[in-house]
């Protein structure tokens, strides 16, 4: 019996209820107004790149500013993992193993494995376990 009448499961489901809901209909100014003063890569090759965001045309900066809303209203809600992750003390990398590349779909990958790791597991640990596993599954398809 716990001191409460809910549970930690129900915690971490009105979390990724409250975590989703934060992520949907972004406003569309509020994008805009977030990636103004924010680093841009350099697009141009013949001279030294642009500084930020807002460095660009104002027709550039519109294209980009949709285009990330786009991105914003089309990503995977991930909200249940992200909370999850976070209560188990798990940061996520950057590793990933695509599986199952359709070129007749864009070359996007059919299955795509996303990791988290403990904070104290050194970056070579992370790296050889991601590829112990690529070997692993690609072994055995």
């Amino acid at each position: 019996m716990t001191d409460h009448p809910y549970t930690d499961a129900d915690l971490r489901a009105e979390a990724a209820r409250q975590h989703a809901t934060l992520t949907e209909d972004p406003d569309f100014m509020g994008v805009g107004e977030q990636m103004a003063d924010q680093p841009c890569p350099p697009t141009d090759e013949e001279g030294p790149g642009l500084h930020t965001w807002g460095d660009l045309t104002e027709d550039e900066f519109d294209a980009a500013q949709r285009s990330i809303h786009d991105l914003i209203n089309g990503a995977a809600d991930v909200s249940e993992w992200a909370v999850n992750l976070g209560a188990d003390g798990l940061e996520p990398t950057g590793h990933t193993i695509q599986l199952g590349v359709d070129p007749g779909d864009g070359d996007r990958p059919r299955v795509r494995l996303h990791f988290a790791f403990h904070p104290d597991m050194a970056d070579e640990d992370r790296d050889h376990f991601v590829i112990r596993l690529s070997k692993v599954v690609l072994r055995n398809l």
